[in-house]
């Protein structure tokens, strides 16, 4: 049974009587009781999404205070595949546990012996966005450890992008978990869309706020060249289906935010893998969001939180605090349109060389991310390519180079040694392992957001700023109830 009913100021909460007729002269009733209006956000992605609040740092802390935030519900799925897609899901068999408050048992306080778990991430984004804005927030955990992009995508995405990947690329991975101790292992993927058709497509009807996503260390071993264009395809499309599934009522360009990962099983100094191509694939390429190609896109970087001794593997940094933080300090920009906010990390916008004196000043956006802040070590963490070409070449070579002063709010200068080639392009922190915890070299002025990583051609100049942040001006309102599940939750866009 599906309805909808008059949007609501946010609040609660409420009782609503719903009476239905069949069309042959049966009535039926429902009650439904609690109901709160506000903001549902459906968080997604593969382990270090999946992480319990029990395991997050001072986790037994976190569980016995979530009692204090009864207008934040939540709602934890399964990790589940299906060959088709699926238009509702079974209390029962697919949900861990269903629409609750927030308490040591909805959140899994026994996450590792009975799996009734829930995103320590996604519990942590709605409670500061309550804390925020005291308007109800409904979270969705929808996630699946060791699991690739792909499986999340719906077949438009793998249309869009197959020219770029071959079957094998997106099918071999295993639903292995990272954290042993909390899932079992799962067969090999046989369908490319088995996530997106058990554990998303079940949401598309429910009008959302927008989504929150942390994943991408799979793809460090695959398709990592494809990542790209399907990270940004599969945004896309949630959104163009979200939209035609709740009847026009999700906003086309939802919010969307996602955390740039952290760092690998086995973290060391210098050693450069994948993680450095998925964090700048995460970006489109760009280094930053919101971009042309990423609009209404906000990210929260982690690679300084980076937690070596954590004991679910260095993959898994229990700062789960740090990374929602700083999503809802982007979200305050992004998804709720508010002005004056700190929302990025600094990002380059010109490098003026100075060849003769072997000399590079890298200025920094003004604009959402503010002054800058060196804190951590600089050695070997701006490099320069040295080149016989204009652009760098594969087997070019990269040199350290010595950054001297702050030479303004903005700005940095470097040394650097070249002989007998020329400077062509700069990168930053681009190694699995940069830095340790909140201990990178570049930050804004309070030290709260790191500067993300970057790899660019040293003749670069943008300008950046808020074109890409995107607002709707609707209003919209969903109820949905079914045999097991039921939430009525309210959405002003445009309300901050």
């Amino acid at each position: 049974m599906e309805g909808s009913v008059t949007p609501q100021p946010a609040g609660g909460p409420f009782t609503i009587d719903i009476t239905c007729f069949d069309g042959q002269g049966n009535w039926s009733s429902i009650q439904l009781q609690d109901i709160l209006f506000g903001d549902v956000w459906l968080c997604s992605g593969q382990s270090n999404m999946a992480m319990a609040v029990s395991q997050a740092l001072n986790g037994t802390a976190e569980l016995a205070a979530s009692v204090n935030y009864p207008n934040v519900r939540v709602l934890s799925v399964k990790a589940e595949v299906s060959y088709t897609p699926y238009y509702d899901l079974n209390s029962t068999a697919s949900l861990y546990h269903p629409w609750a408050k927030p308490d040591p048992d909805s959140l899994g306080v026994n996450a590792v012996e009975n799996y009734t778990y829930f995103s320590a991430v996604c519990w942590f984004y709605g409670r500061d966005l309550y804390d925020t804005y005291k308007v109800p927030m409904g979270m969705i955990s929808t996630n699946w450890g060791s699991t690739p992009i792909q499986p999340w995508s719906s077949p438009d995405v793998f249309n869009s992008c197959v020219e770029n990947a071959t079957k094998a690329d997106v099918t071999k991975s295993r639903c292995a978990s990272e954290t042993e101790k909390e899932f079992e292992y799962k067969p090999y993927f046989k369908n490319d869309t088995v996530l997106w058709n058990a554990m998303i497509h079940p949401f598309v009807n429910m009008t959302i706020k927008g989504a929150i996503w942390y994943q991408g260390e799979s793809n460090t071993f695959l398709g990592t060249d494809t990542y790209s264009c399907f990270f940004q395809a599969m945004i896309s499309d949630w959104r163009q289906k979200w939209y035609a599934g709740s009847s026009q009522q999700t906003n086309p360009l939802f919010p969307f935010g996602f955390v740039q990962i952290s760092t690998s099983w086995v973290p060391q100094f210098g050693v450069i893998n994948n993680y450095p191509v998925i964090r700048w694939h995460q970006t489109n390429d760009v280094g930053y969001v919101p971009n042309a190609g990423m609009p209404n896109v906000f990210m929260a970087v982690a690679l300084d939180l980076s937690d070596p001794e954590s004991p679910y593997g260095a993959i898994h940094p229990r700062y789960k605090q740090d990374v929602a933080a700083r999503l809802v300090q982007a979200a305050r920009v992004v998804a709720y349109q508010e002005k004056g906010v700190i929302y990025q990390g600094p990002f380059p916008t010109k490098f003026n060389v100075d060849s003769q004196e072997e000399t590079i000043d890298v200025q920094y956006n003004n604009k959402g991310s503010g002054p800058i802040r060196l804190v951590g070590p600089l050695n070997n963490t701006f490099e320069v390519c040295c080149s016989n070409y204009t652009e760098c070449q594969e087997n070019d070579t990269w040199i350290d180079t010595t950054v001297t002063a702050l030479t303004g709010l903005y700005s940095i200068r470097m040394n650097y040694t070249c002989e007998d080639l020329d400077a062509v392009a700069i990168r930053y922190l681009w190694s699995d392992y940069p830095c340790t915890f909140k201990n990178c070299p570049v930050y804004n002025q309070d030290g709260f957001l790191p500067a993300p990583p970057f790899w660019l051609p040293l003749d670069y100049s943008v300008s950046i700023g808020n074109s890409a942040v995107k607002f709707g001006g609707f209003k919209f309102l969903i109820c949905f109830c079914h045999v097991f599940l039921f939430a009525c939750f309210y959405f002003p866009l445009g309300r901050y």
